[in-house]
C-alpha cells in the first residue's frame, strides 16, 4: 500500500470566489468565512460591506439633462413639493443657514476608540475635531446627507476621496452620536465590530453617492486610487426619475410659437409604465442590491440592473422581517398586494417621497381591493374606531427602528408573534402593546382567526433557520419548497444561495427545476447553485439560460459556465453564449473601485488560463483592501501556478498578517511549505489551521501525511476525523487502511523482536 500524498493546494483554482457577493451595507467589520476547500464559493462574506442599490449612469452629454431649475417655469408647484423633500435634499452642501434650519447645534465630546470627537458649529462653518494621543485634527463639514432621521455629514480627505465623519446628528433625538456604532447590530453577532470612520465603505464616492446625488461622475483613477468626482446638483432631482429633459424643454419652447405639441414630449411619464416599471424605478435606489451594470434607467427591469439580496442575510429574521438596514425592496417583493400586480410605489407615496395618506383617513389607501375590509375596519383590527390600532398599517406595516432610522415593513403581512417566540423578530402587536408578551398577543391573535395564518409563515422561516445554520436535516422539505410553483420567490432564492455550503448531491436536481422558475431572483440563485457541477447535461441547461430574458440571470449562466471543465459544451453553445459571456465581463468592469468586482474578475481570468490578468485583479482588490486576506491567497495561488513559490509564499504571509485568523490562509501556507522542505514549519501552520477551523478535513489528513512516518498513531486518528468530517472522500479512507496497515506491521515487527 503506497503513502498517501500531500493534496498541494496551490495547484488548484482561487480558493476565494465571489460569484454574487452579499456584502452588508451595515458598517460592522465581518471577517471572512470560507465556505468550503476546494469549492468555488457561490456566496461568501468576504469581510466588505453591502452597497445599497443606487441609480447608476454611465457618462452623460451636458446638453442632455438641463436641471432641476429648468421644470421650475411649468411645474413650479411640483418645484416646490420636490425642492424640500427628503429625495430633493438627499445630500446638500453644508451651511450655517442649514444647520440653523435642522436646528442642529455644536455638542460634547464623543469618545470612539482611543480618541475623542467634537462637533463645532460656528458662523464660519462646521468642523469635527479630533482628539488622540499624536494631536488634533479639524475636518471641515462640506456636505450633509439624509436628514429624514439622520444627519451624516463628509469631509473632503486626500485624492479626491469624501469620507463620512465620525459623528452625525440624531434629527429626533436632537443629539450628536457616534455614527458607526450607531449602525452595528449589537443583538445579532459577537463579529460584528463598529468599523473605523475612515473605512473604505464609507467614503462617499464608492459607495453611497448614487442615491444622493443626480448626475454624478466619480471619475476613478485606479492608478492612484483617486476621484474627481462631479454632478449636476446635490439630492435627487427631477431628471433622476424622468429621464435628460433638454429635449422636453426644447419641444416646449417650439410649441409657444407654433402652438403645436408632438404625441413624444421627450420625457419619461409614470403614468405610462406598469405597476411593476414604477416600482423598479424606486427600486433602484430603495433596495439592498449590488450593481451589474451602470446604466438603470426609469422604465427599466430592476433585474437586468441589480442583483437583490435576500433571506441569507443577517439582516433579515429567518421569517423575513428587517433586523438591519434592507432599503425596503425585498420585503416588497414579499408583499401580496405588489405579487398581484395591482399595487406600486406610487399609490402611497408622492415623487417626492412622500407619503399620499398622511392626512384624514388612511385605510382609503387599501381601497378598492379591500373594501370590506375599510368599510368595517373594526371588525377586522379588532381594535376601536378612533385607535392606532385601526389603522390598516399599523398591524400590516409595522415601524421598527434600526441606526436611530424609522423604517415600515413593506412586506404587508399579518402580525406573527408567533414568529417572535420562535425567532426573536418584531411584531405589530407587541410594538405597540410593549407591556404584553408575544405569547399573549399570539393567543389574541389565534382567537380571533379560524385559520392558522402563521402556520406557512412558520413554516418557511424554520427552513431558512436551519440552512443558515447548515442543518440538512430539513432538506427534503427545502428542496420541496424551492420545487414547488406556489413559494414566495424571495425564499426560494434564498434558500437556493444557503444551499451553496450543502454537500448532499439531491439539491442540484432542486436546482434544475428552478432554472424555469417564473422569477429572474429565483432562477439566478438556481444557476448560481448549478455552478457547483457544471457536468454535461448541467452544461446544456445553463447554456439555455445564458439566452434568458433576464440580464442577471444571463450573466450568472456565464460566470457558471466559465468555471465549466473542457468539454463540457460544443463549440455552438460556446458561440452561444458570447453575448452573455461579454455582458459578464462588462458587469465585473462597471466599478473599477468595488473590492468584491476585482475578485470576481481575477477568479475570471484564472479560469480563462490568463494569470497575468487575473493576480493582477487580485493584487488590485488586495490594494484596496489591504485588511482582507481573500485576494491575497487567491494571489498565491496564481503565483504558485506560474512557478513562482517565492511570490506565493509571500502573498500567504501578506495575508496572514493582514488576518491572522485566516485559517485558509494557515492552510496553504502550510502546504506550501511542506512542498518546498520546509516540513517543520509547514507542521506548525497546518496546526494552526486546525487551531482555527477544527472541521478542516483536508488540513487533518495533509497533517497525517506529513507526521505519519514519525508518528503514525496521531495521524491515524487525524485520518479517522477527517472521514467523519467528509466521508465522501474516498483519499481519507484510503489513508486511513494505509496507518491502520503500517500500525499492524509496526506491532508484528515490535513482538518479533
Amino acid at each position: 500500500m503506497s503513502l498517501p500524498r500531500l493534496r498541494l493546494t496551490q495547484s488548484f483554482g482561487p480558493r476565494f470566489g465571489s460569484g454574487h457577493p452579499h456584502f452588508r451595507f451595515v458598517l460592522t467589520m465581518r471577517k471572512t468565512q470560507f465556505l468550503g476547500l476546494g469549492l468555488l464559493v457561490a456566496a461568501i462574506v468576504t469581510g466588505g460591506f453591502y452597497l445599497r442599490a443606487r441609480r447608476s449612469g454611465h457618462a452623460v452629454s451636458g446638453d442632455s439633462y438641463v436641471g432641476s431649475s429648468s421644470c421650475r417655469g411649468c411645474h413650479e408647484p411640483f418645484y416646490q413639493l420636490w425642492s424640500n423633500s427628503h429625495h430633493g435634499l438627499a445630500m446638500q452642501p453644508y451651511s450655517t443657514a442649514m444647520a440653523r434650519r435642522a436646528q442642529i447645534n455644536s455638542g460634547p465630546d464623543i469618545p470612539i476608540g482611543k480618541a475623542t470627537y467634537k462637533p463645532e458649529l460656528t458662523p464660519t462653518g462646521g468642523w469635527i475635531v479630533e482628539r488622540t494621543a499624536a494631536g488634533v485634527n479639524r475636518y471641515p463639514i462640506a456636505h450633509a446627507l439624509g436628514g429624514k432621521n439622520i444627519y451624516y455629514f463628509l469631509t473632503p480627505l486626500e485624492r479626491g476621496h469624501l469620507q463620512v465623519l465620525p459623528l452625525a446628528f440624531d434629527v429626533r433625538a436632537g443629539a450628536w452620536m457616534d455614527s458607526t456604532n450607531s449602525m452595528t447590530m449589537h443583538d445579532e453577532t459577537p463579529r460584528d465590530q463598529p468599523v473605523n470612520w475612515r473605512d473604505r465603505t464609507l467614503t462617499f464616492n464608492t459607495s453611497c453617492y448614487r442615491c444622493h446625488v443626480s448626475q454624478i461622475e466619480t471619475n476613478y483613477d485606479p492608478s492612484d486610487d483617486s476621484y474627481r468626482t462631479s454632478s449636476r446638483e446635490p439630492g435627487i432631482d427631477c431628471e433622476t426619475c424622468h429621464g435628460p429633459a433638454g429635449n422636453h424643454v426644447r419641444i416646449y419652447e417650439s410649441a409657444k410659437s407654433t402652438g403645436k405639441l408632438p404625441i413624444d414630449l421627450g420625457l419619461v411619464s409614470f403614468k405610462q409604465l406598469t405597476e411593476a416599471q414604477r416600482s423598479d424605478s424606486c427600486a433602484s435606489c430603495h433596495a439592498k442590491a449590488s450593481a451589474i451594470t451602470a446604466g438603470f434607467r426609469t422604465g427599466d427591469n430592476f433585474f437586468d440592473h441589480f442583483q437583490l439580496t435576500g433571506l441569507e442575510s443577517a439582516d433579515f429574521y429567518p421569517d423575513g422581517r428587517d433586523l438591519g438596514e434592507n432599503y425596503t425592496y425585498t420585503s416588497w417583493m414579499m408583499n401580496p398586494c405588489a405579487k398581484s400586480g395591482k399595487l406600486d410605489c406610487i399609490h402611497c407615496h408622492t415623487s417626492s417621497g412622500r407619503y399620499r395618506f398622511a392626512a384624514g383617513d388612511g385605510n382609503v389607501a387599501c381601497l378598492p381591493c379591500h373594501a370590506e375590509r375599510v368599510r368595517d375596519a373594526e371588525a377586522h383590527t379588532h381594535h376601536r374606531a378612533d385607535s392606532t390600532g385601526n389603522r390598516c398599517i399599523s398591524c400590516h406595516m409595522p415601524v421598527t427602528e434600526h441606526a436611530h432610522m424609522r423604517r415600515s415593513d413593506h412586506s404587508l403581512q399579518a402580525p406573527t408573534p408567533a414568529a417572535t417566540l420562535a425567532y426573536g423578530s418584531p411584531n405589530a402587536c407587541n410594538l405597540c402593546h410593549k407591556d404584553r408578551d408575544a405569547g399573549w398577543a399570539d393567543a389574541q391573535v389565534r382567537r380571533w382567526n379560524a385559520d392558522d395564518y402563521q402556520r406557512p409563515v412558520l413554516a418557511r422561516a424554520a427552513l431558512i433557520e436551519a440552512a443558515r445554520r447548515r442543518d440538512w436535516s430539513k432538506l427534503p422539505g427545502m428542496l420541496a419548497y424551492i420545487q414547488d410553483s406556489g413559494h414566495d420567490a424571495v425564499f426560494a432564492a434564498s434558500l437556493l444561495r444557503l444551499l451553496a455550503t450543502c454537500p448532499d448531491q439531491r439539491k442540484f436536481a432542486a436546482a434544475r427545476v428552478a432554472l424555469s422558475d417564473t422569477s429572474p431572483m429565483v432562477r439566478a440563485a438556481a444557476v448560481d447553485l448549478m455552478a457547483q457541477r457544471v457536468d454535461p447535461d448541467g452544461a446544456t441547461a445553463l447554456v439555455a439560460r445564458a439566452k434568458d430574458d433576464s440580464r442577471l440571470v444571463r450573466i450568472r449562466a456565464a460566470a457558471a459556465l466559465s468555471r465549466a471543465p473542457a468539454g463540457s459544451f460544443d463549440a455552438n453553445a460556446a458561440w452561444a453564449i458570447q453575448p452573455a459571456t461579454q455582458e459578464y465581463v462588462a458587469s465585473l468592469q462597471t466599478r473599477p473601485d468595488d473590492y468584491a468586482q476585482l475578485m470576481e474578475l481575477g477568479t475570471f481570468y484564472s479560469d480563462r488560463q490568463d494569470l497575468k490578468s487575473a493576480v493582477a485583479e487580485y493584487e488590485r482588490a488586495a490594494s484596496l483592501r489591504p485588511e482582507f486576506a481573500p485576494p491575497l491567497v487567491n494571489a498565491s495561488v496564481i503565483y504558485s501556478r506560474q512557478g513562482n513559490l517565492p511570490k506565493a509564499e509571500a502573498a500567504l504571509r501578506r495575508a496572514i498578517a493582514a488576518e491572522p485568523s485566516q485559517s485558509v490562509a494557515h492552510f496553504d501556507l502550510g502546504l506550501l511549505l511542506a512542498g518546498t522542505g520546509r516540513r517543520v514549519e509547514s507542521e506548525a501552520e497546518l496546526r494552526k489551521t486546525l487551531e482555527l477551523d477544527a472541521t478542516n478535513a483536508a488540513a487533518r489528513y495533509n497533517l497525517a501525511v506529513l507526521i505519519g512516518g514519525e508518528n503514525p498513531a496521531e495521524a491515524l486518528a487525524l485520518c479517522r476525523q477527517a472521514v467523519e468530517l467528509n466521508p465522501q472522500d474516498p483519499k481519507y479512507q484510503s489513508a486511513v487502511a494505509y496507518f491502520q496497515a503500517r500500525g499492524t506491521s509496526r506491532g508484528s515487527a515490535s513482538r518479533a523482536r
